[in-house]
């Protein structure tokens, strides 16, 4: 129960609704015994007024007895109905507060999760994969509120219903109590036992089943790689697999749920033919009467569900603990990028790193070692290299998504951690390798960082992204509903979006993290251009793979091995003959060789 403490503060924050829950669980109970006693006075009643009607077989009071006898009936009848209304309305108002207050911890909860999701650092989300997330945010809050409301609820009703009936029962015969409730332990035993197989054939249950859905929608989000590589047979034959474990899993349980409930019916039979048998013997002996086999049959039939219960409630607290314990393991890891308690502050886009060394902290593998490079305001600093040489690792520095391990980077001559950190963030456009788009509408994905939805400023931004004649040749423009990551768009209308996203946050420092690449070479120019125009006395950083993107770059940096080998401008470096010499001439090479195809 240590990991559920964790909910003890909610419980706290809903106390009112936790304490009249569990009185009117208490007070639903009292009405739910009551009949059980009418039951008892009733039949004692119909045996004595039978005796009474055939004493006076021939005479005129016979009629009358019988009226009596049969207004008393429905009087007791009446009385029963009245109590399980009664009973009703008590748990109407159970669920009312107790289930209702479930909701809320669910709720709050899930907001607690979520907010602490958005406060943790990239090398978290390096570290677990999304599913992981999704299902501590979903399927375990889930369990946690099944033990929050109906455990709390059943648990509390099978306690107040215990006491009242064994106390009942136990006032009127303590032989009969204890034949009566013999059965009861064996049937609480047997059902945990058998509901914890029932728990853990259900879990790998959900777990071939996400499984077959993870296979599913792999499938179908990569359905044009299939058909080209013609591989639907296997996919079929894979598919069968997937669904043949499935259901051999769902077999299994099938099996434990048909032999528990046929063993379950007959103990709680056992249990009435102990009842009544032993109740027989002591009516005989004058010990109790026949009404008293009823009240002892109806408490009996009461405390079967309770029981039954028990077990369920037991696995559904384990569950939740578990689930609650899986939790608190996120809850508990604290960001790596904490932003200090300062003023927020308007940047003018002066980047300084200084001696910047870099490893990452789940690989270490390191990817800079002691670069040190200046951007002023109104300058394009581009970066090129090879694959893995370090350059997006210095646009992950510069957004703060990582801290440096070694060097510092200064904005403004102040080091970047001791800015606000939303508000230096809030103040950089980024253009990221791999473009992701939300399944919304184009003006929407392009507005993403403002609040309102400016049209014209969403178009201006299209246009000088040069995706602004594409979108219009769309039948609704601007409001087309773009697909799951974008497949309504092509590579480069993709990327082009999420250029027109950058651009419109209006900021002081752009970072394009090689976000050109699906681009011609004519519309890379257009680009260029219209952002020497809309960045003027802002800071560019462009990282590339093509010289074509950059030759006009202020500075150049020559990235290797996370280091810097060589910078200057076009025309310095190719004077220089050296590393970007010998990556000019191969790409000129190529695009030859391209042309001539």
């Amino acid at each position: 129960m240590k990991d559920l403490a964790h909910l003890n503060k909610y419980f706290l924050k809903y106390r009112w609704h936790l304490i009249l829950g569990v009185l009117f669980v208490i007070i639903s109970n009292v009405f739910f015994v009551l009949p059980a006693q009418v039951v008892r006075v009733a039949l004692d009643l119909v045996m004595e007024n039978i005796s009474v009607y055939h004493l006076f077989a021939g005479f005129d009071r016979q009629d009358l007895v019988y009226d009596i006898f049969s207004s008393s009936l429905l009087l007791f009848g009446i009385l029963i109905l009245v109590l399980y209304l009664i009973r009703g309305l008590f748990l109407f108002l159970t669920r009312q507060t107790l289930i209702v207050m479930s909701r809320h911890i669910e709720y709050d909860q899930k907001n607690e999760i979520y907010n602490h999701y958005q406060n943790l650092s990239l090398a978290f989300y390096r570290r677990h994969n999304t599913g992981d997330l999704m299902n501590r945010i979903t399927e375990d809050v889930s369990r946690v509120r099944m033990y929050a409301g109906p455990g709390i609820m059943y648990t509390s009703s099978t306690l107040t219903l215990f006491v009242l009936a064994i106390y009942a029962m136990l006032t009127v015969n303590v032989r009969l109590a204890i034949f009566s409730v013999l059965p009861m332990p064996v049937l609480a035993i047997i059902i945990y036992y058998v509901h914890n197989i029932i728990n853990f054939r259900s879990e790998k249950i959900q777990e071939r089943l996400s499984a077959l859905s993870s296979f599913v929608q792999e499938n179908f989000s990569g359905i044009r790689i299939m058909k080209s590589y013609v591989r639907e047979g296997h996919v079929r034959e894979r598919f069968a697999q997937e669904s043949d474990d499935y259901k051999t899993h769902s077999m299994a349980l099938v099996k434990v749920q048909a032999a528990f409930y046929p063993l379950m019916l007959f103990l709680v039979g056992f249990a009435n033919v102990m009842t009544i048998y032993v109740g027989g013997v002591e009516v005989m002996k004058g010990t109790i009467t026949q009404g008293n086999i009823a009240e002892f049959l109806y408490y009996l039939n009461q405390l079967t569900f309770p029981v039954m219960s028990l077990g369920w409630v037991t696995s559904l607290i384990q569950r939740a603990a578990a689930s609650q314990k899986r939790i608190n393991e996120f809850l508990h890891q604290k960001p790596d990028i904490i932003s200090p308690i300062v003023p927020a502050r308007t940047i003018n886009g002066l980047i300084e790193f200084k001696n910047v060394s870099f490893v990452y902290p789940d690989t270490g593998i390191q990817a800079l070692n002691n670069v040190s490079f200046t951007a002023n305001p109104g300058e394009m600093v581009a970066i090129i290299g090879r694959t893995g040489s370090g350059k997006s690792t210095i646009a992950n520095l510069l957004l703060r998504m990582y801290d440096v391990t070694g060097g510092e980077i200064l904005i403004d001559h102040e080091p970047v951690k001791q800015l606000q950190l939303e508000s230096y963030r809030a103040q950089i456009g980024f253009v990221p390798q791999e473009v992701f788009l939300f399944s919304d509408t184009i003006a929407n994905n392009i507005a993403f960082s403002a609040d309102v939805l400016d049209m014209p400023e969403i178009e201006q931004a299209a246009k000088d992204a040069a995706v602004y004649g594409n979108i219009m040749e769309l039948d609704k423009g601007f409001k087309t509903l773009i697909g799951e990551r974008g497949v309504t768009l092509s590579g480069g209308q993709k990327q082009r979006v999420s250029i027109a996203r950058a651009i419109v946050k209006h900021p002081q420092i752009l970072i394009f993290d090689d976000c050109l690449s699906a681009v011609d070479t004519r519309t890379e120019e257009e680009i260029l251009h219209n952002l020497g125009r809309i960045m003027k006395g802002k800071t560019n950083i462009i990282i590339a793979h093509r010289i074509s993107t950059i030759k006009n770059a202020d500075k150049i940096l020559v990235i290797d091995n996370g280091e810097i080998i060589e910078q200057g401008t076009h025309q310095q470096l190719m004077q220089q003959q050296s590393v970007y010499f010998e990556l000019y001439e191969k790409q000129l090479l190529e695009e030859a060789e391209a042309a001539g195809k």
